[in-house]
């Protein structure tokens, strides 16, 4: 198989430190987190405002690579899933899918809400969220 070399463009400060007691997703109850742009990607990110829904691309640095089926949400009352059926961290390639909102942005820096990541983060890319499509 061919591999790729990925780089981050930002890193995630969060109040967040402990994977186990992270919110499984970012509606449940995630805390303001903060997006910290390398500097060499500041201008990338330049025209981000306040309000903008955005989806970040993180690599969950803390997940088990080896895993390939789990108890959805961790409930042992549910049965087991591969993890391509479900959104857990611990996957082969663990890259997250996060949707967030601006509320802050300065100095190459995102405040944001809704975002589950732990502190340390690492940010493969960001992607503003689409609304409709004209014309379809």
């Amino acid at each position: 198989m061919t591999s790729y070399d990925v780089r981050p463009v930002a890193r995630i400060e969060s109040p967040l430190t402990d994977l186990a007691a992270a919110p499984k997703q970012g509606d449940e109850g995630a805390p303001p987190a903060r997006v910290v742009f390398d500097p060499a990607f500041h201008a990338a990110a330049a025209d981000l405002r306040p309000g903008d829904r955005l989806v970040l691309l993180t690599w969950l640095h803390a997940a088990d690579r080896e895993v390939q089926a789990v108890h959805p949400r961790s409930d042992p009352d549910r049965p087991r899933q591969g993890v391509f059926s479900t959104r857990s961290p611990d996957r082969p390639n663990p890259i997250g899918l996060h949707t967030v909102t601006v509320t802050a942005a300065e100095n190459g820096t995102l405040t944001v809400t809704g975002l589950e990541a732990i502190d340390g983060t690492p940010v493969l890319d960001v992607k503003p969220v689409l609304g409709e499509v004209a014309g379809r």
